[in-house]
């Protein structure tokens, strides 16, 4: 179904990457305003500006929307992008899109049925340092193992991301879905086997009522390459994040990695040996662009992409690490 004008959106959930996100979308003037919604009266007052202002995604339907954004808690992802896509409105999710893959699949199930758009928020495929990287990767010959990092040393500032029901898990889910995205989708990988992982929780094992702050997971990809992903809430890392993915090949190296500890400006290097040849260095804006791209698509198209399969195949990656016992 082709949009001939700029596709009416609203936005539920406008904390703060909610907000970020609908303010850069908006001054890209992709789509149309149509409303927000927030459990919070301040933070939708404050977004809303002249736009309405709800409470509810029920309310936030009314307003006839072609897509919705949504950027609340993890817990009700899938809910709400059912509801939406049941409604006839194409979907634009905060990652996790599902707390375990069977809740992935009934949203991508969902999507397909209504035949609409279904995109997640997995920003840093949209990285000018990542397009980099898989520019190069026909360079580096055969690739046998990715290495994946991300400690964040500060961790979550809300409560829920700690609790097991609300958010599905913690780093891992958090951070290592970022991870676990860029293994897939730079390798095309179709299968994968779990060989080995660790979960921690300030050093021990997590309890029943207890979300990890410490993974760590070894993955076989398609049989032939090696992954391995870290990830951490609060590790001392001597800076405010460490974030690195790199390839080995039989043909040389190439990374993406954040500079200064920033969480936003990422560089791109090519090894030969003993030599680095600089690719990408920041700065570059690149917070909403998986948002843009969505929008873009959903101005043309409403309708269903089958890439949202890649959005269950990544839910049971993490499932089967949390799973995985020795």
């Amino acid at each position: 179904m082709t949009v001939a004008t700029r596709p009416r959106v609203g936005f539920l959930g406008v904390g703060w990457i909610g907000h970020a996100r609908m303010q850069a979308l908006l001054e890209a003037r992709l789509v149309e305003p149509a409303g927000v919604a927030d459990v919070n009266p301040e933070l939708r007052a404050r977004a809303a500006g002249d736009l309405p202002a709800v409470e509810t995604l029920d309310e936030l339907l009314e307003l006839g929307l072609d897509g919705v954004v949504i950027a609340t808690p993890s817990a009700l992802h899938a809910e709400q992008s059912q509801a939406a896509l049941e409604h006839g409105v194409a979907v634009f999710c905060q990652k996790p899109l599902g707390r375990d893959a069977g809740e992935a699949r009934a949203v991508v199930d969902a999507a397909r049925r209504a035949d609409r758009l279904l995109g997640v928020d997995l920003s840093y495929r949209h990285t000018r340092a990542v397009e980099a990287l898989r520019a190069t990767w026909p360079e580096l010959g055969r690739v046998y193992a990715v290495d994946l990092v991300f400690h964040n040393a500060y961790g979550p500032d809300k409560p829920w991301f700690t609790d097991p029901a609300l958010a599905g898990g913690g780093c891992l889910i958090d951070l290592g879905t970022h991870l676990v995205d860029l293994a897939l989708w730079l390798t095309g990988a179709e299968r994968f086997a779990v060989q080995a992982a660790t979960l921690r929780r300030r050093g021990r094992r997590p309890a029943g009522d207890e979300v990890e702050d410490f993974a760590l997971a070894q993955l076989e990809l398609d049989g032939d390459v090696t992954a391995r992903v870290a990830c951490s809430w609060f590790l001392p890392a001597g800076r405010d994040c460490v974030i690195e993915c790199t390839a080995y090949g039989s043909d040389g190296a190439a990374t993406v990695r954040n500079v200064g500890g920033s969480f936003y400006d990422l560089e791109a290097l090519r090894f030969r040996g003993t030599t680095t040849e600089v690719l990408v260095q920041p700065p570059d804006e690149w917070g909403a662009r998986a948002l843009s791209a969505w929008a873009a698509r959903l101005a043309e198209d409403r309708g269903f992409d089958p890439a949202a399969e890649e959005h269950v195949r990544l839910a049971g990656v993490l499932d089967a690490v949390y799973g995985w016992r020795p």
